[in-house]
């Protein structure tokens, strides 16, 4: 039996009829840091979606605790907080009703937590602006917010320093690092060279890989 909260096991993945990588064996345990790193067209976010159980592989599967995920999605969907592209937010709610509605999905929050988490990125006094009047780097805060809250214990990133500033990038960096401390998981991609990591981060280079 394996160790691994998060596995893959000989995971495949074909887009536009080109096969992206193949035979791919990925352990995640608690407190872990996984980045996934590679040149555009490499499938960094595919395999970011396939672990998160939103894309079905060519071949392989992804395991939690040892159980294909397709069998147990209430697990994932209460253990998983996912991070795309996009902000992942409603431009017509306002930062508190986004963080209202997306903690709904987990164990919810309080008006005052949900004030603390969007102080915590910066966002002190936008509580209540409709979230299409912001700039891009304070939408994505708005999604960023969200891990400040009592959040999942797995936490999959895709490019989550995208449209930050410098201090923003610091702040998230250590708060990534934090929440492995204390148990969590984070798997993401990023362009940005992360300058804090935790002992047990590593990197996965998907261009390296021979198919």
């Amino acid at each position: 039996m394996s160790d691994a909260y998060l596995e893959t096991v000989d995971l495949a993945c074909e887009r536009d009829w080109r096969l992206l990588f193949e035979h791919l064996n990925i352990s995640v345990q608690p407190k872990d840091m996984l980045q996934v790193s590679g040149p555009n067209g490499s499938g960094k976010t595919s395999l970011l979606r396939l672990m998160a159980g939103l894309m079905q592989p060519t071949a392989g599967e992804v395991r939690i605790q040892g159980v294909n995920i397709q069998q147990q999605r209430h697990v994932l969907a209460e253990n998983l907080l996912w991070l795309g592209h996009a902000a992942g937010i409603k431009g017509l709610l306002t930062p508190e009703e986004n963080l209202k509605w997306l903690s709904a999905l987990h164990r919810g929050a309080t008006p005052e937590q949900i004030w603390q988490a969007l102080a915590a990125v910066g966002l002190a006094g936008f509580e209540d602006v409709p979230c299409h009047t912001l700039s891009a780097g304070q939408q994505r805060r708005v999604g960023l917010a969200r891990l400040y809250l009592d959040a999942p214990l797995l936490w999959i990133l895709d490019e989550p320093f995208t449209a930050l500033d410098q201090q923003a990038v610091a702040q998230l960096e250590q708060h990534l690092v934090q929440h492995c401390v204390n148990g969590g998981m984070v798997i993401l991609t990023t362009h940005h060279i992360l300058q804090h990591t935790p002992s047990t981060f590593r990197e996965l280079d998907l261009g390296r890989r021979a198919l």
